[in-house]
This record gives C-alpha cells, structure tokens and sequence, in this order.
C-alpha cells in the first residue's frame, strides 16, 4: 500500500520538473511566476503525500506553513511586477 503513495509522489516530482524547465525556458517573467508557483504547489502536495507514506503529521504542518509563506511570496512577486513596489 505505500508503494502508491512514493508512486504518487514520483510523478509529481516529474511534473515538477516540467515546470522547472518551463520557469527557465519561459519567455516573459509572469510565466516564470506562474510556474515557480505551481513548484511550489507540487512541493505541498509531495509533502502531504509523504506524510501519509510515512505517518507522520508533522510534514503536514510544514506543508500548511510553506504554502503560506508561498502564497505570500507571489503576492509580493505579482505586485512587483505589476509596477506597485
């Protein structure tokens, strides 16, 4: 039965790497954003699904922090693109 969740989590790790490639390779600074966001998106999900493989519900107070810290960061990084900083 764990071997679904490092399944699960091993594709996300591939679509993460898709988006890392998008976010170098993207042609305007809002792509990068978005795809920087959806990094990070996946990065929550890995953690959650991890913490289900292993038990332990410690990873999923980190994920909620780190999805806070990055809801914050893309704020900050679209109003600085939208010329408000």
């Amino acid at each position: 039965m764990i071997d679904i969740w490092f399944l699960t989590a091993f594709i996300l790790l591939l679509w993460m790497i898709l988006s890392i490639i998008r976010a170098v390779a993207g042609p305007t600074a809002p792509d990068r954003v978005v795809a920087l966001d959806t990094i990070n998106t996946l990065v929550v999900a890995i953690m959650i699904i991890l913490s289900v493989a292993y038990s332990q519900i410690i990873f999923v107070d980190v994920a909620i922090v780190y999805a806070l810290l990055s809801f914050v960061a893309t704020l900050y990084i679209a109003k600085y693109l939208e010329g408000g900083i």
